[in-house]
């Protein structure tokens, strides 16, 4: 896959499934802006290491559940690369408690980044696509989006939302040629995970067929294919990459 001229824009880029993603863009040509929230050293971390590579990078601060710092995430995309071609919705967090422990921040804090952010996001980026009648929109949801999981009530129902939220704004974008799809990553190997005892870790591995973590670069395929021509007559639709953990 070669995306040499678009440029694209990844939320939640400064380390993780975010910044192989954007890294993973970078190598095949694309102008990346790096977006985050708190790590600027991580972000601009991931900036040189595109730009090393031969790439074209900025990185951008913005909340994505703040509607002016979501706005000017677009306009420094537009002054730096001119348009924006692909948004990837990465941006998430864990507030992870059993709900008669959750308090209401908890939960209003991951609707706020892992739902409300996307749907700012694409608002206000889809608006430009729609002008333009072209561009592609990829949401990272995740499998307990669609399986729950206890402990993380919060968190399960916010990616049941960005699925919900992605095959209806598919419909509604859909005639002006932007498709959007969602990417559902299952037990990936990142920082989180590293934290995990080598007893959760052989648990999860007991239900995945595959009997493997992810890594972030598959996560990172997938979103890129959705992105690419290959998947031009693909919409509204949940790519599952978990090694079969929900088949």
């Amino acid at each position: 896959m070669n995306f040499e001229g678009k440029v694209v824009v990844v939320t939640g880029a400064s380390r993780g499934i975010g910044k192989e993603i954007a890294l993973e863009f970078g190598k095949k040509g694309s102008s990346v802006v790096v977006n985050y929230s708190s790590s600027e050293e991580g972000a601009l971390k991931v900036v040189d290491e595109i730009e090393e590579n031969g790439g074209k990078a900025i990185a951008v601060k913005g909340n994505v559940s703040i509607q002016s710092d979501v706005e000017n995430l677009l306009k420094s995309t537009i002054d730096a690369f001119g348009k924006v071609d692909f948004l990837i919705n990465n941006a998430g967090i864990t507030r992870d408690k059993l709900l008669i422990s959750m308090k209401e921040e908890d939960w209003e804090s991951v609707m706020d980044i892992n739902l409300k952010g996307v749907f700012l996001c694409s608002k206000i980026f889809g608006k430009n696509m729609i002008k333009k009648r072209t561009g592609k929109i990829v949401n990272i949801t995740s499998v307990v989006g669609i399986s729950g999981n206890a402990g993380q009530s919060n968190y399960s129902a916010s990616k049941s939302g960005v699925i919900g939220f992605t095959k209806s704004i598919a419909k509604e974008f859909s005639a002006r040629n932007i498709n959007v799809n969602c990417v559902a990553p299952g037990f990936i190997k990142t920082e989180m995970t590293e934290t995990l005892s080598d007893e959760i870790v052989e648990a999860y591995l007991g239900n995945i067929p595959l009997k493997r973590m992810g890594q972030a670069k598959d996560v990172a395929d997938a979103v890129m294919f959705l992105c690419s021509d290959m998947a031009s007559y693909i919409t509204g639709q949940v790519i599952q990459v978990d090694g079969g953990m929900l088949m």
